[in-house]
């Protein structure tokens, strides 16, 4: 049985705990990490942060942390995650997304929300090169909608060392969230992704000049322009349109036969509820699926303190420690 959530009687706003999430200092007590990068492609890896358990035991579960749009391994809510889940006896991997977390120079492409053979790339290195037995996957937002299309590609042939995967917020239906940030109340949210992955693109193109011009761009103000001008055309996608319709994870979720919680807030300033409930996410009994009155954009904080604060880290470990144990 999954318990209430309880919001802190601040925040019983969504802008409010989506803010909040974001701005609140936390302190994290879990060892240093080992870096690892795991290659996903020919001429691409991505930067893991890995804590294991003493003497890497094989039979221990391991979980695997995918973070949001412009996020990091360093991400709080991945920093919290692992913090639960090391202290539960699990190892656990912090993953960057290709180029987040200052990891620019280890591909020469960008990213985008359809790069899920990414993370069945670190599945089968996790399985198959370490030997670990029991793998979990849990993602935020954009890496809720890498996970949940990763789970749903698989469909009933899901590799027997995959014993669960978990969303937070995740984007399922990524014209919907577009869409959603280009709402008056959203303008915040839209300037600050806008401003990272130009800042992002900047960066590349300092690396790949002759892959990213500058030249010759027009003005670009929102996700989906960007979306439109840069991420569809670098990835062979007709536009902003055609991509969302690939990559959202909402086609899929159907398909999914592993064990799979989804958490997400009828609140959510930019991933729209309607959203879940036109993907008919609660049909698939794989699915369980938990949609709070609040919670916010990945805030969901709560009333109680302790391990209860930060409510949706603690249901994920929950979560995968109870398929863990079976």
């Amino acid at each position: 049985m999954i318990p209430e959530f309880e919001p802190h009687f601040l925040l019983k706003n969504g802008h409010a705990m989506t803010i909040a999430a974001a701005l609140v200092p936390r302190r994290f007590d879990i060892p240093a990490p080992e870096a690892r990068r795991f290659q996903v492609d020919k001429d691409s890896w991505l930067l893991g942060h890995c804590h294991w358990q003493p003497g890497k035991r094989k039979d221990a579960p391991v979980l695997v942390l995918v973070h949001g749009l412009e996020g990091s391994s360093d991400s709080n809510y991945m920093r919290g995650i692992a913090e639960k889940a090391f202290h539960r006896g699990f190892h656990v991997v912090r993953l960057n997304q290709r180029n987040c977390g200052g990891t620019d120079a280890l591909t020469p492409t960008l990213y985008n929300s359809g790069m899920s053979g990414d993370y069945r790339a670190v599945l089968e290195d996790l399985a198959n090169g370490d030997g670990l037995e029991q793998i979990f996957f849990a993602g935020y937002s954009m890496g809720g909608n890498l996970v949940t299309k990763m789970a749903g590609e698989f469909a009933e042939a899901a590799p027997s060392s995959l014993r669960g995967v978990c969303a937070v917020c995740p984007a399922l239906d990524l014209a919907a969230c577009a869409d959603a940030l280009d709402r008056t109340e959203n303008y915040l949210y839209q300037r600050r992704f806008v401003s990272g992955l130009m800042d992002r693109y900047a960066r590349k193109q300092k690396l790949f000049p002759e892959r990213y011009p500058f030249n010759g761009l027009r003005p670009i103000r929102t996700v989906r322009e960007f979306d439109d001008v840069i991420t569809a055309p670098q990835f062979g996608y007709r536009d902003a349109q055609h991509y969302y319709e690939r990559a959202s994870a909402k086609r899929l979720a159907s398909k999914i036969h592993v064990p799979f919680l989804m958490i997400t807030a009828q609140d959510d300033p930019f991933v729209p509820y309607r959203s879940f409930v036109a993907a008919k996410i609660s049909n698939n009994p794989a699915i369980r699926f938990v949609a709070p009155q609040h919670g916010g954009h990945c805030g969901f904080i709560s009333k109680h303190g302790g391990v209860e604060r930060f409510w949706a880290e603690q249901r994920i470990v929950e979560f995968c420690e109870a398929l863990a144990a079976k």
